[in-house]
């Protein structure tokens, strides 16, 4: 009963090996695909309702705003996954072991492959060593039994449809164990603060979030270039277990990012939020920067109330470049720096600090790595896919040696190796009737 039923299960695993299943599923996936890059993905629901009105329940009930996370996706890669695994195990694999077995033949009718000459092989002075000779100088690997010769090389190509199987196996299992385990988190911290993960933009199914685990952004700086325009950002981080014992440490930047166990911290964005200063030596405020443009350049603007009526405004164009201290009109009344002081109508003013924060992506991914083996597999199959798997089969006839060839691919180059085949019988032919006739001239 258990072979039966095993047998049974064997029979229907098969039939997803077909060719024709096989497409009809890649095409469900890449139709999924197509549906996930046109529906705008992970939105609110008022989003969806107002650009889609008309189908923004559907979208919603089949969980189109998800199309990567939802279960039938995740159901139709499974059984994608498992056609390529069955035909594998059921096809490529035993054909792998075919091709390494010796195959013998004995007579015409056997093989139905090409049939190539050796020129210089006749009825009297043929010579299955000199043959084997040959192959083995053109690195075919050369078999003998019963007068009847088996030789092949380019093994290696028929391993390429293997590779590439597994290869979109890892990707699309890479990318099942993404929808499931991973999570993105994005996090706006200002400059000497500590954080902890919590504004969560995606997590999967089984995401595991590390709570025991603190951030701290140590400094923040920026790098321009002559004519004022950003060169680079970084953000100097910190990690941290709750019982304060260090993590790691390093300054980030973009595509710089900071890895450590299965966590990486990548810097994204960046913004001003605020100035710091001292009034008169014994009074501290904050005030907060509002984002604006300025002829055409972007700047961040605060403001403070010195008396009912008058007001100055602080300007800042870049973190490099000094502060502009403006009046109500717009006039500039003072540049200055950090920690500089200066007076408007008899009151010091010291500018402590200008707090700024970063903007930071947290990434947990555990597919990744099947994601990046996957694709490296398949580039190494495309170019292991170029090596021909050639075969040739030699057996001795009452008249000469009867020599056949086949190549799966790159028929001119297995032709100019028999081409070459021939030389090297030639030339052993040749040498050897030499020594022949030297070992008889000194016997006689």
């Amino acid at each position: 009963m258990f072979i039966m039923s095993k047998n049974f299960i064997w029979k229907s695993l098969k039939k997803l090996a077909n060719l024709n299943v096989a497409i009809f599923v890649l095409s469900m996936i890449m139709f999924c695909c197509i549906l996930g890059s046109i529906i705008e993905q992970d939105k609110s629901f008022s989003y969806y309702q107002f650009h889609y009105p008309s189908y923004y329940f559907l979208i919603i009930l089949l969980g189109l705003d998800h199309v990567f996370r939802t279960w039938w996706f995740i159901v139709i890669s499974s059984i994608f996954i498992l056609s390529l695994l069955v035909c594998t195990f059921s096809t490529q694999l035993p054909s792998l072991k075919n091709a390494r077995r010796w195959k013998f033949v004995y007579k015409k009718s056997v093989l139905s492959t090409n049939k190539y000459y050796l020129k210089n092989a006749n009825d009297y002075n043929s010579s299955f060593t000199n043959i084997i000779y040959g192959l083995i100088r053109l690195n075919f690997f050369v078999f003998y039994r019963n007068n009847s010769l088996y030789s092949y090389k380019g093994l290696y190509g028929r391993i390429a449809p293997i590779f590439v199987h597994f290869s979109i196996t890892a990707i699309v299992l890479g990318s099942v164990c993404s929808f499931l385990l991973s999570f993105v988190v994005q996090e706006i911290v200002p400059k000497g603060e500590v954080f902890h993960l919590k504004n969560i933009i995606h997590g999967g199914f089984y995401s595991y979030l590390p709570a025991d685990i603190v951030f701290r952004v140590n400094d923040f700086y920026i790098n321009y270039n002559f004519n004022g325009s950003i060169k680079q950002f970084f953000s100097s981080i910190s990690v941290y277990f709750h019982n304060g014992h260090f993590l790691s440490s390093k300054i980030i930047s973009v595509n710089k990012p900071l890895r450590f166990s299965s966590v990486t911290l990548y810097q994204t964005d960046w913004q001003i939020d605020a100035i710091r200063m001292n009034i008169g030596g014994s009074y501290c405020t904050q005030k907060k920067f509002v984002k604006m443009n300025i002829n055409g350049k972007s700047c961040w603007l605060s403001s403070l109330s010195l008396s009912h009526t008058a007001n100055i405004f602080f300007v800042v164009f870049n973190l490099d470049d000094q502060l502009l201290v403006c009046n109500a009109e717009g006039l500039i009344l003072q540049n200055v720096n950090v920690g500089e002081k200066f007076y408007i109508n008899d009151s010091s003013f010291i500018i402590q600090d200008i707090i700024t924060s970063t903007g930071l992506q947290v990434k947990v991914d555990p597919g990744i790595f099947l994601v990046y083996l996957g694709f490296f597999v398949m580039i190494l199959s495309t170019f292991i896919s170029y090596i021909s798997y050639s075969q040739v089969w030699i057996y001795s006839s009452f008249e000469s040696l009867e020599f056949w060839g086949s190549t799966n691919r790159a028929s001119l180059f297995f032709e100019q190796d028999i081409a070459y085949l021939d030389k090297i019988y030639l030339y052993y032919l040749l040498y050897t009737n030499k020594q022949t006739i030297k070992i008889h001239k000194i016997l006689i």
